[in-house]
Order: C-alpha cells, then sequence, then structure tokens
C-alpha cells in the first residue's frame, strides 16, 4: 500500500496516481502538463531498475516527451536508451501526478507497465550506469528514489497482460 504524498530525498514527491487507459490520458488533470513517461518493466516477478549516474540513484527507465511523440513512443524510447531492453507488451498503467522540484511545477507522468520476452544485455551509456532486475519484495543496495519504488507498488507485474 502506498500512502500520499510520498517523499523523496531531493525534493520531489507523488501526490497522485489514477489508473488510466490511454483515451482518458488526455482528460486526466488536463491543466497539467505531461512531461514524460515512465516504465515499470517486469520478467518473472522481478522490476528493472536503472543507475542514473547524476542523480546517484536506483530508478525506473524513462523520460521526457519529446515534441511530436505520444507518451508510449517515449516510454518506448526511453526504455531502450536507457536500459537496452525492449518490451514484448506494453500498455498504460495510469497516470501519477508529481511535484517536480527542479522546475517547481506540478505535471503529469504517464505510466507503462510492460514485459519483456528476453533479456538483453545493459550497456552503460551517458546517464545509466548500471540496470538490475529487482525483486520488490527485497531491498535494492543504494539509494532508491522513493517515488519510483512507490509506482512499482501501484503498478504491479503484467505478466498477465
Amino acid at each position: 500500500m502506498v500512502t500520499f504524498p510520498v517523499h523523496q530525498s531531493d525534493g520531489c514527491r507523488l501526490d497522485a496516481f489514477q489508473p488510466l487507459t490511454e483515451a482518458e490520458l488526455d482528460a486526466y488533470e488536463p491543466n497539467l502538463p505531461l512531461t514524460a513517461s515512465l516504465v515499470v518493466l517486469w520478467d518473472c516477478g522481478e522490476c528493472l531498475m536503472v543507475h542514473n549516474r547524476f542523480r546517484h540513484a536506483w530508478e525506473l527507465p524513462g523520460g521526457a516527451i519529446d515534441p511530436g511523440e505520444s507518451p508510449a513512443q517515449a516510454a518506448v524510447r526511453e526504455l531502450a536508451e536507457e536500459s537496452g531492453q525492449v518490451a514484448e507488451r506494453i500498455e498504460l498503467a495510469g497516470v501519477a501526478v508529481s511535484w517536480y522540484a527542479p522546475a517547481a511545477r506540478l505535471e503529469r507522468l504517464a505510466i507503462y507497465r510492460g514485459t519483456v520476452g528476453e533479456r538483453m544485455p545493459f550497456v552503460a551509456n551517458d546517464e545509466m550506469v548500471a540496470s538490475q532486475w529487482w525483486d520488490p519484495a527485497t531491498p535494492l543496495a543504494g539509494v532508491v528514489s522513493e517515488v519510483d519504488q512507490a509506482l512499482t507498488i501501484l503498478v504491479p507485474d503484467g505478466s498477465g497482460l
């Protein structure tokens, strides 16, 4: 169970999560910008986490939605860029309302649930230095994004996609 708001050490916070379909996404809190997509990718009960070299923390793969790109396209692109993984199946799980401290604003994040058919090897890149398949029932060594950890609870294993 997740209690809102979920505060993070960097000042960011998760204020709400609403399960939605793609058709409902634009109508939910339309006055808040939809800035990013995150992927909760599952395989055999483990969730993929990537280690961000700048934030020095484990987090879910994801990032900004580029101009002209749909939230789903951003999710697929960011997953591949940050982890080298390709989702076998992916679906919108819902939208998170989050306070983004660096920009001092509330924003919406599209949260996708996915499964992987085959785990691909990780190759470090400019942003991510490691990846790990993590069983949320066990502690993950190091600093973990509190918001992203809460999202793994809110968006459970999607093996039934």
